[in-house]
């Protein structure tokens, strides 16, 4: 056993610190749409550690009124006895009550708080808040194409991010304060009833009035606090919007003009930041007009029953200490319940988001996809992504196992649509897609994915290292497998002379967000040894030598057609000589299916395909586009 494992500071830090498993699994991740419900599906999880919060807290809390009730004792123990029997003749009198002194100032000034520390430092500070952020990271994770393609990327970082955080704290702030306050006051008043009923009378309606002015105040806080939240989080999502597209900015905007677009955002948030920090000014000046109200009347009552000798010297020095206490500690409680608020409005903002069911889910009796042939087959599918007008429209589509397939349209025509329904990024409005006569809606759309390599037009890289990205295609792959695929992708002699700037270089080399850090051509070579190591049964090719200059092109090209050999091959290009040799061409327009063929036989009957082969210049069509890509 090592030093650390017998040392006992260090093991009861590992209890309290193993208590929560951030990564424990849970079958449904999916939140309740309402906020106490949604609060309860993360809290719930940690009822142990936040009922030992409970339990310490109310210690805390109890033992700090015993404090200044053991004081004022003190004083009269001290007011009533003569100095001259010293020490000796104190403890003979009073020991036990003395000693009774010395453990409440122990157990409430040292082992309640730091049992308190511990379990919130150490196993919600550490393993709640992970728990809560790890398990809305996954439900987000989940959501559909659409969810992702409706929001900014920013703003969902930031919700996922803050609500964590924002929910321990709002709990965290009920406990220490709240029902710090519900046991201290309990106490106070039990102790006070001893004194005398009218000082009782007096500290209930001192609570009575808080509690009208938290009634108040406290849901009006609420509203503008979640007004505040949305505002931050939208702002945030312009900020990260605005750095994430700073090249596009610069080559064709303005910096005025963006910085208007941000400055909007800036404006809405301190309008709602004003509304808000008005309400809260507003509450504690009221709570200051109530305690200076209140704080006099204890000190004019103790005063009275003093002189009227129903109470002693240190009644009076324990009733004001008390009482400057709860008064400290009401200030206390209202200020935090600015923060609370907050707190409160960015998980109610945030719940708004994160609890979204998630809307293409494998069915419940969902089977892994089995590949024999890679047949597929489009039964009159119909897609129109919410829209009046349908983007994909009774197309009726078979594709032969290993046949290779050449789709082929103006922009907006549906071709990638296509792709994206194959995937099941979206679910369809009509019809369906089967592979090998397998329902693609009825298999589970991990193994459906697993068993389709795609590269597209975009390739946008992981921010990590080149390595890690080719390593997605096939985790599990070895090393020289790796680079096996790098170099059929001609990738592997631009990726030895890769150093980033922490001095990692080749395939160790980070790639910057997106894949910032290589040209286009370079990103689309580490896509295309992505697809080469990942060797699926079905190969989909979205413009996938769009970004290559006409020499890595041909040496590619020779590549993909070895990588096509067997697969089953959907071949997206707006250079129609790069797909003109394919087994089949599918002319796409508006939707539909307009005419499908060999390259020969679709010149040979002077439709849509021949007249795009017309308008090209250098194989790519020309600049007339009905709308923008789908």
């Amino acid at each position: 056993m090592s030093t650390q494992s017998r040392n006992p500071a260090v093991w009861i830090s590992r209890l309290f610190e193993t208590w929560i498993d951030p990564f424990r699994p849970r079958d449904n991740l999916q939140p309740p749409a309402s906020v106490w419900a949604f609060l309860w599906h993360y809290v719930g999880q940690a009822k142990g550690p936040y009922l030992f919060v409970m339990v310490t807290g109310g210690l805390v809390a109890l033992f700090e009124a015993l404090f200044f009730y053991y004081m004022g004792r003190l004083v009269d123990i001290l007011d009533a006895g003569a100095s001259s029997g010293g020490w000796q003749g104190l403890i003979a009198q009073h020991g036990p009550e003395l000693a009774l002194m010395v453990a409440v100032v122990f157990l409430g000034r040292f082992i309640a708080p730091s049992l308190n520390a511990l379990i919130e430092e150490q196993t919600i500070g550490r393993g709640f808040v992970s728990l809560v952020r790890w398990q809305t990271y996954a439900h987000v994770s989940q959501q559909s194409m659409r969810f992702f393609a409706d929001d900014f990327s920013g703003r969902l970082v930031t919700k996922v991010s803050q609500v964590s955080g924002s929910l321990n704290d709002f709990v965290a702030g009920v406990l220490q304060v709240v029902w710090f306050m519900l046991i201290y006051t309990g106490t106070t008043i039990l102790l006070f009833a001893q004194l005398d009923w009218r000082m009782v009378v007096l500290i209930v309606v001192w609570i009575a009035v808080f509690a009208l002015l938290a009634w108040y105040f406290v849901p009006r806080m609420r509203e503008r606090a979640a007004d505040n939240a949305e505002a931050a989080s939208t702002l945030n999502g312009r900020v990260t919007d605005s750095f994430s597209n700073i090249q596009t900015i610069r080559l064709f905007g303005t910096a005025d003009d963006n910085d208007s677009y941000v400055r909007d955002g800036f404006e809405r948030y301190l309008f709602s930041s004003t509304r808000l920090s008005r309400m809260v000014t507003g509450a504690r000046a009221s709570l200051g007009l109530l305690s200076a109200v209140m704080v006099t009347g204890f000190g004019v009552l103790s005063i009275h029953l003093w002189t009227s000798g129903a109470i002693s010297v240190g009644a009076v020095a324990f009733a004001l200490s008390l009482i400057l206490r709860l008064n400290m500690m009401l200030g206390r409680l209202m200020g935090q319940l600015n923060g609370l608020m907050r707190h409160f409005g960015v998980i109610q903002n945030a719940m708004e988001t994160v609890a979204q069911p998630i809307d293409i889910t494998d069915a419940p009796d969902a089977k892994p996809l089995e590949v024999t042939d890679a047949a597929i087959k489009f039964e009159n599918v119909r897609f129109h992504y919410g829209r009046s007008r349908s983007i994909i429209e009774n197309v009726d589509l078979d594709i032969a196992p290993g046949e290779k397939i050449g789709l082929i349209g103006q922009s907006g025509a549906g071709k990638s649509t296509l792709i994206n329904l194959l995937l099941r990024f979206y679910d369809l409005e009509g019809g369906r897609i089967l592979i090998d006569d397998q329902d693609i809606a009825k298999v589970t759309q991990e193994s459906l994915r697993a068993n389709v390599g795609i590269v597209t037009q975009d390739t946008a890289l992981l921010n990590r290292t080149i390595a890690d990205n080719i390593l997605f295609g096939k985790p599990d792959a070895t090393e020289d497998e790796m680079i096996a695929a790098a170099i059929k992708a001609e990738a592997h002699e631009f990726i030895m002379d890769l150093s980033d700037h922490r001095g990692r270089r080749g395939y160790r080399a980070q790639v910057g967000e997106r894949g910032v850090k290589l040209s286009g051509g370079q990103r689309q070579r580490i896509a295309i040894a992505r697809a080469i190591l990942k060797n699926a049964p079905i190969l989909v090719l979205d413009e996938a030598t769009s970004a290559l200059d006409s020499e890595v092109e041909a040496a590619i090209q020779s590549q993909l057609e070895k990588l096509m050999e067997g697969k089953t091959v959907i071949a997206i290009a707006h250079r129609l000589s790069t797909i003109a040799a394919m087994d089949r061409l599918v002319v796409l327009d508006r939707g539909r299916i307009a005419e499908q063929g060999t390259h020969a036989e679709l010149l040979a009957t002077q439709g849509h395909y021949a007249q795009l082969w017309a308008r090209q210049s250098g194989g790519f069509i020309g600049a007339e586009v009905e709308e923008a890509a789908v």
